[in-house]
């Protein structure tokens, strides 16, 4: 007989020695990030290398915004903290157009007149993501080969991950980030779909549309939500043969442009043209904006949109971390659990078991 049988430490079960599985965590990643050249800098060291240019140390503290582990979320926002005195001088343009317009390309020859004119530029360029799979390109740098290598010049992609909201936060506390390293103009390329442009607008001082001439989207693209948040619409390709046809497109917006009614910062919104291959028009483009800047800081509307900004910021802080609690909570979670199998069962309905979820939270909490 097994003396295994008379140990009664031992299984009776006899377990086959089968095919080793790979581990959870990746140890070369680990180790890699666990050498001390990479471990975690306190806040102060962050803020230190971010005030004295530091790219390398600047796009760490960037990664730790856009983690979502809790480690890295609190160090992240003690850096924000510290950065915070440090921001707010630059001009923030946001800049949306349909997928094909030369959104990248513009930014591009935008971005280098600028740097040309001695000014430190930040590119935060919002990639579109797989609902699947969450995966990004992440090529805008491959799309800019001129800008990425300006020293004057800093490029971050950040993928949207199925969440603008996500994405709108932490694209402002980078932007926190970038003021504080000197960047004194902060372009925010947006996905050019859905409600990106509605959330690149609320943490832009300026909002460029960019348009095709002669796409046939001259009156699609007059659209009561895009046109009224646009303080310029530029009409990009102005170049070869698709001149006379961005004259046309021209004439036609600056005609229905006159039909809206003023801002709130009593700014008239311009349509002009420009290539992004040629530079035609991207100077003019460069003083619209800076006449802007301008006309609002003197009739006080530049301050009194940071603010309403800001307070925005401070009401989606809130929905997010009651967000984030009410799914933390382990008696939520069991009861989620027990009424999705009832839904599919269909012995409840959406409204009620949606009604009982709060009533358990508020309940718990109390």
């Amino acid at each position: 007989m097994d003396s295994s049988a008379n140990n009664p430490f031992k299984s009776a079960l006899k377990v086959n020695e089968g095919i080793e599985q790979p581990p959870s965590v990746n140890i070369g990643a680990a180790e890699h990030y666990s050498k001390p050249g990479r471990k975690l800098l306190t806040p102060d060291q962050y803020v230190e290398g971010i005030v004295n240019g530091n790219r390398t140390v600047l796009s760490q503290a960037i990664t730790l915004i856009e983690s979502a582990l809790p480690l890295h979320q609190e160090v992240a926002q003690s850096i924000i903290s510290k950065c915070l005195p440090l921001s707010g001088n630059s001009v923030r343009i946001g800049i949306t157009g349909v997928p094909g317009v030369g959104k990248s390309t513009f930014i591009e020859a935008f971005g280098k007149h600028l740097t040309s004119q001695g000014k430190k530029i930040a590119v935060l360029a919002i990639d579109p993501s797989s609902s699947r799979s969450r995966g990004s390109i992440l090529g805008d740098k491959t799309r800019m080969e001129e800008l990425s290598v300006d020293n004057n010049a800093f490029i971050r992609p950040s993928p949207a991950a199925g969440s603008l909201g996500g994405v709108a936060r932490k694209t402002r506390e980078t932007i926190i980030l970038c003021e504080a390293a000197g960047f004194d103009t902060i372009l925010v390329e947006t996905v050019g779909v859905g409600q990106s442009e509605i959330a690149v607008h609320s943490m832009v001082d300026f909002f460029l549309l960019l348009m095709l001439g002669g796409a046939g989207d001259e009156l699609q693209g007059i659209k009561r939500g895009i046109m009224e948040m646009a303080d310029a619409v530029v009409l990009n390709k102005a170049d070869g043969d698709n001149i006379n046809r961005v004259n046309v497109a021209m004439a036609e917006l600056r005609s229905a442009l006159h039909y809206f009614p003023p801002t709130d910062s009593g700014w008239h919104p311009v349509c002009e043209a420009c290539s992004s291959i040629t530079k035609a028009g991207i100077p003019k483009i460069d003083e619209m904006i800076s006449e802007y800047v301008r006309f609002t800081k003197e009739n006080g509307f530049f301050a009194k949109r940071r603010l309403a900004q800001s307070k925005q910021i401070m009401m989606t802080v809130i929905d997010q971390a009651l967000h984030d609690h009410f799914y933390r909570q382990a008696e939520i979670r069991k009861l989620m659990v027990k009424l999705e199998a009832e839904l599919h069962q269909e012995k409840i309905s959406a409204y009620v078991a949606a009604q009982m979820l709060l009533e358990k939270y508020f309940k718990t909490e109390i």
